[in-house]
């Protein structure tokens, strides 16, 4: 496996992390914030020094590169497989009437399935049901493969996401990359740090990722009533204190972060969806906690691992970037401290992780964790 991983700031050169050098029909992940990749100069800028055809885009909160955090930049790594293989599918959501499961299923059918090893999401953060989404994936889902993966971001605004394949970015769009050989060993882990407070309640009325009531009062009045003064902020505000979900036929409690609000109907648009019946807590982190919550989560990919791996995919919840702010590189220190030093890292905050429970293998919807996808040839 070779790869090039390189970051630019507008206006600066690029600054590559190793030696320049051409890759063979390399897979060329891109990520940076939204304005810079709406900007078409940009995007000339990035092809022309990445003169590759399979180039994947995606928006975020934050880009990830190395054991460096950046706002406001683009980071790219081109990955040059020498014994595996991959594929990668596209669909946009605005072209399903936003219906996250049909476009799953659609996506799922188009990619390759002879030697398929592993599935990474890329998908569109503003207006997914995640949960939706990897239903659709999973409905005809062949048992050995496994499914991780991020939702685009948009810093802490929450306007819009984009992301694309071959295409320039743009909304609605959900990338599914197929990764192929025998000799691939892919590992991954998913973990928060957060820690549940106050009284736990149910879930008495919801719609998929329309949360309506709790205990039979209107969620957001509800919500609003905890946050106090911060209720103003909202929806960034609830990154700071996401809800602590444990649907009836689940053992394992997700964490749901807050995309919208609706005042007229005091509702909450979440990234994934929150069944009716549900036990719901609220949550909250010091910066220590999400630290850990990182070296948790390495500590877990690397766990009977048969080999070191060579290239680590990270997806960070931007509401962990929020409350760790000036601390935010710790986590990524932690991750490093276990996989070893050398090892090229790259990802974004999202607004959603993908990935199975530790232990388990079908995936789930995350939020405000540290996923990794570990990865060697």
């Amino acid at each position: 496996m070779k790869i090039i991983q390189a970051s630019k700031v507008k206006n600066q050169d690029w600054n590559y992390f190793q030696e320049k050098t051409t890759l063979k029909n390399p897979l060329v992940l891109v990520f940076g914030n939204r304005f810079l990749l709406e900007d078409e100069a940009v995007i000339e800028g990035i092809r022309k020094e990445f003169p590759y055809e399979d180039i994947v885009f995606g928006s975020t909160s934050g880009e990830i590169l190395c054991c460096n955090v950046y706002d406001n930049s683009i980071s790219v790594t081109a990955i040059e497989f020498e014994k595996s293989s991959f594929a990668v599918e596209r669909a946009n959501i605005l072209d399903h009437q936003k219906n996250a499961q049909e476009l799953g299923e659609v996506l799922y059918q188009k990619i390759p399935k002879q030697n398929l090893k592993h599935l990474f999401v890329l998908s569109e953060g503003s207006f997914v049901n995640g949960s939706s989404l990897i239903k659709g994936l999973e409905s005809t889902l062949e048992s050995q493969v496994r499914i991780t993966g991020g939702m685009c971001g948009d810093d802490a605004r929450f306007e819009k996401t984009i992301a694309s394949y071959k295409e320039n970015p743009k909304e609605g769009e959900v990338i599914l990359i197929g990764l192929y050989g025998s000799s691939l060993e892919i590992s991954f882990a998913s973990f928060g740090g957060w820690i549940p407070f106050g009284p736990e309640r149910i879930v008495t009325h919801s719609v998929d990722n329309v949360l309506y009531e709790i205990d039979s009062q209107p969620a957001l009045d509800l919500y609003k009533n905890y946050l106090g003064e911060r209720a103003n902020e909202l929806p960034k505000a609830s990154l700071f204190y996401p809800l602590n979900v444990t649907p009836q036929d689940r053992n394992e409690p997700v964490v749901r972060t807050i995309l919208n609000i609706d005042n007229a109907n005091s509702s909450m648009i979440l990234a994934g969806d929150v069944p009716t019946d549900s036990k719901v807590q609220l949550m909250m982190a010091s910066v220590d906690n999400i630290a850990d919550g990182a070296l948790q989560a390495a500590k877990f990919g690397m766990k009977n691992r048969k080999t070191k791996p060579e290239f680590v995919l990270a997806i960070s919840c931007v509401g962990r970037k929020l409350v760790m702010n000036q601390r935010v590189e710790e986590e990524l220190d932690q991750v490093r401290e276990i996989i070893g030093e050398g090892i090229p890292i790259t990802g974004f905050y999202s607004y959603g992780e993908l990935a199975p429970f530790n232990g388990s293998t079908t995936c789930e919807l995350h939020n405000q964790t540290m996923t990794l996808t570990l990865i060697s040839e």
